[in-house]
């Protein structure tokens, strides 16, 4: 039997895991069949995969008379085209973080065009190879530059742009490890975030070893550019060139590297020597500050070109003084200056040249490293304003000290960041160097932290820390602007993070968690696992508790909440033993909105509880905003919409108070489903349109995919089932896209409880079936429930649709049964009951009436338990049903009491003040009529074969 249903599932694994983009055959057989034994058995197993692999077989391409719908499910098709798209969009945008290609580029034509022609030759072989050119020269030949500006050149030849600072030969750094690079270049070029996030969980050779064969994988096929700047040896960046992909990796290094001999790669080597006499010239006439009308002289050419060494970075730099001085001036001052090395010939010439306000600016840029500056940054470091800093930065790029990168930002080069630190320990006293230093972190952390507070409010990590700025709401225009800023500045200040070294702690803090949070906002993982490790590296308690935090709701957002809820509750542990309650009861909301989502509402609920009791004190109003409004969505769950309701009002009235845009983006999302369960669909598309709204404000993708979510279950809810499909299947793809397994498992739960009502119940089944897979993997025992229980309806009506009774509906009661049992578990009396409806339907129509009685009454019992009127009416119309057949007078006692609860029953609905089921109503009408003409036993329970049991849409609306 088994050896049967692999050969037949085989092929339709195959198929079916093509248009999910998922893996199939052996393996997507071997994940399910684990999963069955686990949770099932392997009886019920079988008989499902025969269900569905028969359905399967039976689809055909035209599309269904009355739905329109086509089994093939071409919508799926174009998920698979959008998430194509989002690749290649983000890809692209991977060349927009290179540094621009501007300023003067002069004798490399020949080489730039060199690389062009290996690119074409590599691509006219048959084989699949990297292109690697190794361009090595000594520094300040221009072999960063070139590289850069063979990217640019090349673009149109490529998909997507990775660059690496290797560091292999930089001054007092260590080499950029291996890990490290390979990290770095995987989160530019889009690959999944999981790997870049976990770093702990195995060993380093292990965890580098996993990184390279992701990276293999990623770039197969995918041709891209890869700059490995500064490479120290062979070894360093053996594992970054893709061996089956038709890259180009440009590798720069000061001598020529010698790669092992099983490279799978076209290799060429490049060297750049000096410019000749017409580069040079070419170059100095670009980069003067009064270009020359008439041609350099040879000799003096030839005099400037052989005291700079003919090296671009000191002939631009010497250059830029031509104009108030001649070329022969310029090269008797060089020669005066009595230094042996062309490049700080060169720059001692330029930095005499400048005024002290300059040559203080240039000094304090070497505490940055390597990253890029701007105004702001050079405005901490001088302690002057902005305008001053601004004029500074021009007057050194204008000499050729610094390079732009973009806009108004600047970088050194590392030869003048050698000079630069070398002038700074000479003409500095150290307590000017650590005051600047300072102001540089306090300048970067005021403003990351209210960026942050713009989207997030005052909450205790950063209330009323910083002043407001002149340019608006914390010195930003709009919201916008400040998250393009942090955008722009986030790689920049985590590389500075590194050199913290006697800075305030609270300073390193809140910059540490403006950008974790930062991270959690854009889905940025691979920096967030970056902070993670350097607090861990600089043994700051309080620091690491901060970012295992924040740790904790990114392996969340992955759906990893098993790794989540081990990570928070430790850090839960570590915060109590640190006195911190701010910190505690923070990490205890993330903890119990981590059990919520794994179905443990009961342990939710408890631990959001003692979150808000440890944030009563008014100063903590902003973080009881966002229990609030989480404890909120337990509460809905659980079916207390009365007790949400009123929680989410006080936590969208505090989220205005602390200014949180995003915290009321998240209470308007929870406000618009508490009205979907109360059946007011136009207050709640009010509710949720407004969340959108203020998702699309703070650039919150996830949010934006629940919302879509949210808003295509409204278009269910209203009986357009087919638009609402389509608008799952599009939010499916959102979600997809951000990585939120858990938005996508729920996606798709809806989207098959739209293909059922459409009447596609085999496209229904896979769904739902796709669906409880995510959540089982999860261990989301809601979310399963959930699958388990509208799986087992729509198997148990598609297998009556074909035999015309419920007869043989052993597997779809089992599915029920397993439904009911989580339900249960996870203290959601709403699920448990109609689970026991189900099962009361099910056992009904196989001649079991006692028992379907039983579990009528016991579904009526825990309806009135949480005052859910609508369902209550449901299951007592039930009963009525079944009493003719099971109550212990027979049957004429038993239609005579059903004739009077049913009277009731009708008298209750119509004066009630809850959502009443229209459906209810025509059928407890039709039933009166039937008991008025007397029921016949001998022809058995058949209220399904009538129309008169609950539908899907009866359990989406409470009536409390």
């Amino acid at each position: 039997t088994v050896l049967g249903l692999t050969s037949g599932h085989w092929s339709a694994a195959h198929g079916r895991a093509a248009r999910r983009g998922q893996p199939g055959g052996a393996q997507q057989l071997r994940l399910q069949w684990l999963t069955a034994v686990e949770v099932r058995g392997i009886r019920p197993f079988l008989d499902h995969q025969r269900m569905v692999t028969g359905s399967t077989r039976g689809r055909t391409a035209r599309p269904d008379r009355a739905t329109g719908v086509t089994g093939r499910g071409p919508a799926l098709r174009g998920v698979d085209r959008s998430a194509a798209a989002q690749r290649r969009n983000l890809l692209g945008r991977s060349f927009d973080h290179l540094p621009e290609a501007v300023g003067p580029f002069a004798g490399r034509l020949k080489e730039l065009n060199s690389i062009g022609q290996w690119v074409q030759q590599s691509r006219a072989n048959t084989e699949t190879r990297p292109t690697v050119v190794v361009l090595y020269g000594m520094p300040g030949s221009g072999r960063s530059t070139l590289a850069l500006r063979a990217a640019h050149h090349l673009r149109d030849q490529f998909r997507g742009v990775g660059v690496a600072d290797l560091r292999g030969e930089s001054p007092g750094e260590q080499p950029l490890p291996a890990r490290d690079a390979l990290m770095q270049l995987l989160n530019q070029l889009g690959a999944p975030r999981e790997q870049l996030l976990f770093r702990e969980r195995s060993s380093q050779e292990q965890h580098l070893q996993r990184l390279t064969e992701l990276y293999e994988q990623h770039l197969a096929g995918l041709p891209a550019v890869i700059v490995l700047d500064d490479a120290s040896d062979a070894e360093q960046v053996r594992r970054l060139i893709p061996q089956r992909s038709e890259s180009l990796v440009l590798i720069t290094a000061r001598t020529p590297l010698s790669l092992p001999e099983d490279t799978i790669a076209w290799t060429y080597e490049l060297p750049l020597g000096p410019l000749d006499a017409a580069g040079t010239g070419e170059l100095l006439r670009a980069v003067a500050e009064e270009p020359p009308q008439s041609p350099f002289e040879a000799d003096a050419l030839d005099r400037v070109r052989e005291l700079c060494g003919g090296l671009p970075l000191a002939l631009r730099v010497a250059g830029s003084a031509l104009g108030p001085r001649t070329l022969h001036v310029l090269g008797a001052e060089l020669a005066a200056s009595g230094r042996q090395d062309p490049v700080e010939r060169a720059l001692w010439l330029r930095y005499l040249d400048q005024g002290d306000g300059s040559r203080g600016l240039l000094r304090r840029l070497a505490l940055a490293g390597r990253a890029s500056l701007g105004p702001a940054a050079a405005a901490a470091l001088l302690g002057e304003d902005e305008q001053e800093a601004a004029h500074g930065l021009a007057a050194l790029a204008r000499a050729g000290l610094i390079e732009p990168v973009r806009a108004n930002r600047y970088r050194m080069h590392d030869l003048v960041r050698t000079f630069a630190q070398a002038r700074l320990d000479e003409e500095d006293t150290p307590a000017e160097r650590a005051a600047a230093q300072e102001r540089l972190f306090r300048s970067y952390a005021e403003l990351a932290d209210s960026v942050i507070r713009m989207v997030d409010g005052k909450t205790s990590t950063r209330a009323d820390m910083f002043a407001r700025g002149p340019g608006g709401v914390h010195g930003f225009t709009s919201l916008d602007a400040a998250l393009r800023w942090l955008d722009e500045e986030s790689g920049f200040i985590t590389a500075a993070l590194r050199h913290a070294e006697g800075v305030e702690q609270a300073v390193v803090l809140h910059l540490l968690g403006a950008l974790c949070d930062y991270c959690l906002l854009r889905g940025d993982l691979h920096r967030l696992g970056e902070l993670s490790e350097l607090t861990q590296a600089m043994d700051r308690g309080l620091l690491m508790r901060s970012v295992q935090w924040r740790t904790g709701v990114a392996a969340r957002q992955l759906g990893e909440l098993d790794k989540s809820r081990a990570t928070l509750t430790s850090v839960v542990d570590l915060y109590l033993e640190a006195q911190n309650q701010a910190g505690a009861a923070r990490a205890l909301r993330d903890l119990g909105v981590t059990l919520h989502h794994q179905g443990q509402l009961r342990e939710a609920g408890e631990k959001l509880c003692e979150a808000l009791e440890l944030q009563a004190s008014p100063e903590l109003s902003g973080d009881r905003a966002w229990t609030l409004h989480a404890l909120a969505a337990v509460e809905r769950d659980r079916g207390r919409l009365a007790e949400a309701a009123k929680m989410l009002a006080d936590s969208l009235e505090l989220h205005r108070d602390s200014e949180s845009v995003h915290g009321q983006a998240w209470a308007h999302f929870q406000l618009g489903q508490v009205q979907l369960c109360r059946g007011r669909t136009e207050p709640g598309r009010e509710e949720l349109g407004r969340a959108l709204e203020l998702y699309r404000r703070t650039q919150d993708a996830r949010g934006e995919a629940w919302a879509l979510t949210q808003l295509a279950r409204t278009a269910l809810l209203e009986g357009d089932a087919a638009s609402a499909a389509e608008q799952f299947r599009q939010a499916a793809a959102r979600h997809r896209r951000n990585e939120d397994a858990r938005g996508e498992a729920w996606t798709l739960y809806y989207l098959g409880q739209a293909l059922e009502e459409l009447g596609d119940l085999a496209s229904a089944v896979r769904e739902l079936e796709r669906a409880r897979v995510m959540f089982n993997r999860m261990r989301d025992q809601y979310g399963l429930a959930c699958t388990r229980h509208h799986s087992g309806r729509v198997t148990r009506d598609q297998r009556a649709a074909q035999t015309g009774s419920l007869r043989n509906s052993g597997f779809a009661r089992q599915l029920l049964q397993e439904a009911r049992s989580d339900f249960q578990r996870a203290g959601v009396p709403h699920g448990e009951a109609w689970s026991c409806v189900e099962l009361a339907v099910v056992d009904a129509g196989n001649d079991r009436t006692g028992p379907a009685l039983e579990l009528a009454d016991e579904a009526a019992r825990l309806f009135d338990g949480y005052g859910d009127r609508r369902g209550a009416a449901w299951a007592r119309f039930l009963r009525c049903t079944l009493l003719p057949f099971a109550s212990p007078g027979g049957t004429v006692v038993g239609a005579a009491v059903a004739e009077e609860e049913l009277a009731q029953l009708r008298r209750e609905s119509e004066a009630a003040d809850w959502p009443a089921d229209p459906a209810l109503s025509e059928a407890a009408g039709a039933y009166a009529l039937v008991l008025q003409q007397g029921v016949e036993p001998e022809r058995g329970w058949q209220a399904w074969q009538l129309g008169m049991v609950p539908r899907r849409r009866a359990r989406d609306v409470m009536g409390v």
